[in-house]
């Protein structure tokens, strides 16, 4: 065993690794696709508190970002995010099929695991902190209705980042007009690998989804595990058009 093993065996002692920049690292890589693939809009639907947008500012990507989020406390902490970022507009809705209002059940964990769908005792068991502490009702919206009047040129090319704790395949068929006029070309799908959310999305039909819109898988990062066991849960797919 060589030092840098040494060094590495010595830090996974307290639960953290290192690893080489930036091969390893799922924010790098999906800057390096967003540029390879010329995407100069982000679609980022379930934005929470900014993370996913914050993250890829930090790993290079100056283009546009368009957050969705429908939660008022992490709404807050999104806007104070993109506050001194011209090029990314932030917007309180829900994003799903129709134009209607939905009840939200709301995580404790910060809102993360938060999902208009009921959530199962699989993910709480595996997640004790993301029980239901409430709920909100808020309005939703179609993607394919909201990003016209966002000024979202016909040639714009659209990354589609999606997480929205099961209710993906709504999101989606939102998307649809979007989607036929060829804009999102990249789309970032959370694939459940077991049910956590009752009438949630299935990995098997996020996969098979992508590729009937003509997506190939490009890249897969682990998400969410049980501590317990081990199992991974959920893992972020990312696809671009072929």
């Amino acid at each position: 065993m060589n030092y840098k093993q040494r060094i590495r065996k010595s830090i996974r002692h307290f639960g953290v690794d290192v690893v080489r920049y930036p091969l390893h690292d799922p924010m790098a890589r999906i800057v390096k696709l967003l540029a390879h693939h010329r995407i100069n809009c982000v679609v980022d639907v379930g934005a929470n508190d900014g993370g996913f947008a914050t993250a890829i500012r930090g790993s290079g990507y100056s283009g546009r970002i368009i957050s969705f989020e429908p939660l008022l406390e992490p709404f807050e902490k999104l806007r104070k995010q993109a506050d001194s970022d011209r090029n990314w507009d932030v917007h309180r809705c829900a994003v799903g099929a129709t134009s209607d209002e939905v009840t939200i059940h709301v995580s404790g964990d910060a809102g993360k695991s938060s999902s208009v769908l009921p959530m199962l005792p699989s993910h709480t068991s595996a997640a004790p902190n993301s029980r239901q502490v409430g709920t909100q009702t808020v309005r939703q919206e179609r993607l394919d209705q909201l990003l016209p009047q966002l000024a979202v040129r016909a040639d714009s090319r659209v990354f589609l980042k999606i997480d929205v704790e099961g209710y993906e395949n709504a999101v989606l068929d939102g998307a649809a007009g979007v989607f036929a006029d060829g804009q999102v070309v990249g789309l970032q799908l959370e694939l459940s690998f077991v049910p956590l959310y009752r009438g949630a999305m299935t990995y098997r039909e996020g996969l098979d989804r992508a590729e009937a819109l003509g997506m190939r898988l490009m890249g897969l990062d682990p998400v969410f595990a049980d501590d317990v066991s081990g199992q991974l849960l959920q893992a972020d797919a990312v696809f671009f058009a072929e």
